[in-house]
């Protein structure tokens, strides 16, 4: 069962107690119409609630196997300076710049365990950002950075909430961030899959096989 329909399921209970509160009061049964009315705000807060943390959910992507999050094609502007274009599994394209050697991807991921999983809330990830690095050291701590936020972020904050509350999110078995990052070169090609230990690339293309042998 999906959260928005418990929610769902929730809220209708809650207009059935708010109902019944209203008819007593009409009869002049005002303390048991106030209770019934009182009452209904408890599955009412939940469904606010649950509706906010499958609002959040929903900026994640269901894992349930391995499966193709991203795919990256460089074109080099000038030396350690790379035009991208990415496109996401969501059907998001978009072209950034990227200063650097290498490019790195982030995503979080979210695990669950028990009831959430029998409520259908299975694994999900979100990409959360692409980014430039530097093969020499002091270039990454002088040199340009260069950082795109690819999440977004609705609802109820989850994974901040599991940081800063643990105990309130017992059904969450195991949240962390997982990323991979590949050399950039002109041409390159690479795709980009999460699995459940975390994301990989892989060159596509004879050229981006041999520049990653050569690494």
């Amino acid at each position: 069962m999906r959260l928005e329909y418990i929610a769902l399921a929730l809220v209708l209970l809650g207009l059935v107690f708010f109902a019944n509160g209203v008819r007593h009061v009409r009869r002049r049964r005002v303390i048991r119409g106030c209770t019934h009315c009182a009452g209904s705000l408890v599955p009412l807060s939940l469904a606010v609630a649950l509706g906010l943390v499958a609002s959040n959910l929903y900026t994640y992507a269901r894992l349930t196997y391995e499966q193709p999050v991203a795919s990256l094609e460089f074109r080099q502007l000038e030396p350690q300076r790379f035009a991208v274009n990415v496109d996401t599994a969501g059907g998001r394209h978009a072209v950034f710049e990227l200063a650097g050697d290498e490019w790195q991807l982030d995503a979080r991921v979210l695990k669950w365990r028990g009831w959430a999983t029998l409520m259908g809330v299975d694994a999900r990830y979100r990409l959360e950002r692409l980014s430039g690095r530097y093969r020499s050291v002091q270039q990454e701590l002088d040199g340009r950075r260069t950082v795109i936020s690819l999440g977004r972020e609705r609802g109820l904050d989850i994974w901040s909430l599991a940081y800063s509350h643990p105990g309130w999110l017992p059904l969450l078995d195991a949240k962390y961030g997982s990323a991979t990052y590949m050399p950039m070169a002109d041409g390159a090609r690479y795709q980009v899959s999460m699995t459940r230990t975390g994301l990989i690339a892989r060159p596509e293309g004879a050229m981006t096989e041999s520049l990653v042998r050569h690494w």
